[in-house]
């Protein structure tokens, strides 16, 4: 149980303060995370990887000359912020472009993907590599489906190591891929983890039972088998690996890593028949390592990832390194950085608005005071929703960016912008301190709602409504669900469309939102019998059956609670 920790809702950001000083040879902290404390050559690829935090001693640990430049820390389980991702790749930019690496998961790929278009339009090039090592996540015929474990040490470590030798970004980002396509994982787990502050863990394993194919977010396994020997656990694990060896790969990298709680010497135990094993089939193992690289916090448990090496990659596998986790190699000669770093975002400014912008302002700012309150108060619920097939942070992060969002409103509001800007500053506020998929999504809906509004008008229907359709357009496009996925997109269509239909047939706003904000519910409550394809409660999909989308349901109450206002 984490048990060492003030407020709960701060032990990501304490966490990260005191690694940094207790590591500063390697780290200097900027708002969100980390950047290398060392000189870098101007015109170098920055590998800049990251993800939630609770999975020391990734993704910080891994900072350093040969490994990656800098790293980005989301909440506990929680992806950082599309705004805390590209303030941490500008701070580590030298001019090479950037090659961002991330474990395959919703909220990151949505927030890192958002970043790198936000970087690329001033002028940065950006290429993205999200790993996705877990074979139980999918079938080998669906690698892209696969979430990403353990393999983020293996590909960031190779990735680090081109960039390190002067290689230009094409080729950074082609061994980058090379590497995680040639990356296998899985994992069993012995017990659950628990959030800091949590009664509970997010998960339970019966007693003498072991969950197989875990998720490193506290997802748990997508079966359970009796606890077996070492060795025949080493057979399982290994097995489970050597199905998917390339064709005539005789060298093999391996990581044994354990998720928190389980002892090194239970691990080294574990590798001399993981080594004995995979001798048998007649590979040679390189640079071995056993240890945490991807913990969950305290989950008891280990995995296994094999890297199916070539010439080119045991090269930058082997290659020298030298970072809080991991060092290989001789010493790579380095001097203290003396570029200064900015650790936060300049003050906000908004444009010009008329007296009636600023009133649409004030009352875009009230409905968010409604909405925060709402969510507050559901924070418990939603969080017992999505904890049946997923990891149980949806209420904590829906209930924190709303309240980001209505104090970003407000002071928006109060320093006299339109409705338009209020709307903006509230989605981006929302998304940075959510964090997560429903963070990522919501400051993306929001903001693009925002841009059918005006500064100089309050927010009139049709424009309301054509910002609906907007919301709509950019997460489909960017998060890639559909009807019946089992996600947020289940409940907002029907929104969208409902609300259209309703304003079109000449109903006033505040009705035919009520129409829409019913449509919403209705659909919401029918996701307890659709089963997930997106998103971390996809492996677990039968668990999910029966019980409603998180997603959908916590939309479904902002459509009623702006429903109630509005009348």
């Amino acid at each position: 149980m984490t048990t060492i920790f003030d407020a709960p809702e701060e032990f990501a950001t304490t966490a990260l303060a005191g690694f940094a000083a207790l590591h500063s040879r390697f780290v200097r902290l900027v708002k969100g995370g980390v950047v290398r404390s060392t000189s870098v050559p101007k015109g170098k690829v920055a590998v800049v990887i990251g993800g939630g935090s609770g999975h020391y001693p990734a993704f910080a640990g891994y900072v350093g000359p040969g490994l990656a430049d800098a790293a980005v820390a989301g909440d506990v389980f929680a992806s950082p912020s599309t705004a805390a991702v590209a303030r941490v790749c500008r701070q580590a930019d030298h001019g090479g472009g950037i090659l961002l690496g991330f474990g395959n998961y919703a909220g990151d790929v949505l927030n890192f993907g958002v970043a790198a278009e936000r970087l690329r339009a001033e002028g940065i090039d950006v290429r993205i590599v999200p790993v996705t090592d877990d074979v139980a996540s999918a079938p080998a015929d669906t690698p892209a489906k696969r979430r990403g474990i353990a393999g983020d040490l293996v590909v960031f470590k190779i990735a680090g190591a081109a960039a390190e030798a002067g290689l230009p970004l094409d080729e950074v980002e082609r061994i980058a891929r090379h590497a995680n396509a040639r990356t296998a994982s899985f994992g069993v787990a012995f017990d659950g983890c628990t959030l800091p502050g949590a009664g509970q863990p997010l998960f339970t394993v019966p007693k003498g039972k072991m969950a197989l194919g875990l998720g490193i977010h506290g997802e748990p396994g997508i079966s359970e088998e009796a606890i077996v020997s070492a060795a025949d656990l080493a057979t399982l694990l290994t097995d489970k690996l050597l199905a998917e060896r390339p064709a005539g790969t005789k060298r093999v990298g391996a990581v044994l890593n354990g998720l928190g709680s389980t002892k090194y010497e239970e691990l080294f135990v574990l590798w001399t028949e993981v080594a004995a094993r995979l001798e048998k089939a007649g590979l040679a193992v390189v640079a071995p390592e056993a240890g945490e690289y991807v913990t969950s916090l305290d989950m008891q448990g280990c995995s296994l990832t094999l890297l199916w090496l070539d010439e080119e990659l045991e090269t930058y596998w082997t290659a020298p390194c030298d970072s809080p986790v991991l060092r290989r190699g001789a010493a790579i000669a380095t001097e203290p950085a003396t570029d200064v770093l900015v650790n936060e975002d300049g003050p906000s400014s908004y444009p010009a608005a008329s007296e009636e912008g600023r009133r649409g302002g004030a009352c875009i700012a009230g409905l968010f005071a409604g909405i925060a309150a709402m969510l507050h108060d559901a924070e418990a619920e939603l969080g017992r929703i999505d904890a049946r097939a997923g990891d149980g942070d949806h209420g904590q992060g829906m209930s924190r960016g709303s309240a980001a969002a209505l104090e970003a409103a407000r002071a928006a509001s109060a320093a006299g912008a339109g409705t338009a800007s209020v709307l903006a500053a509230a989605g981006d506020a929302w998304a940075d301190r959510a964090g997560g998929t429903s963070g990522a999504i919501w400051g993306l809906l929001l903001r693009s709602w925002s841009s059918a509004l005006d500064d100089d008008a309050p927010a009139d229907g049709a424009a309301v409504v054509r910002g609906a359709r907007l919301a709509l357009g950019s997460v489909s496009s960017l998060g890639g669900a559909r009807v019946g996925d089992k996600t947020l997109v289940d409940a907002l269509v029907p929104f969208v469309e409902t609300l259209e239909a309703s304003f079109a047939a000449g109903k006033p706003l505040p009705a035919a939102w009520a129409d829409a904000a019913a449509a919403s519910k209705a659909a919401a409550d029918a996701t307890a019998q659709l089963t997930p394809k997106l998103g971390r409660a996809r492996p677990l999909a039968e668990r999910s059956i029966g019980h409603p989308d998180a997603g959908a349901v916590s939309l479904s109450m902002i459509a009623a609670c702006v429903a109630k206002t509005l009348g």
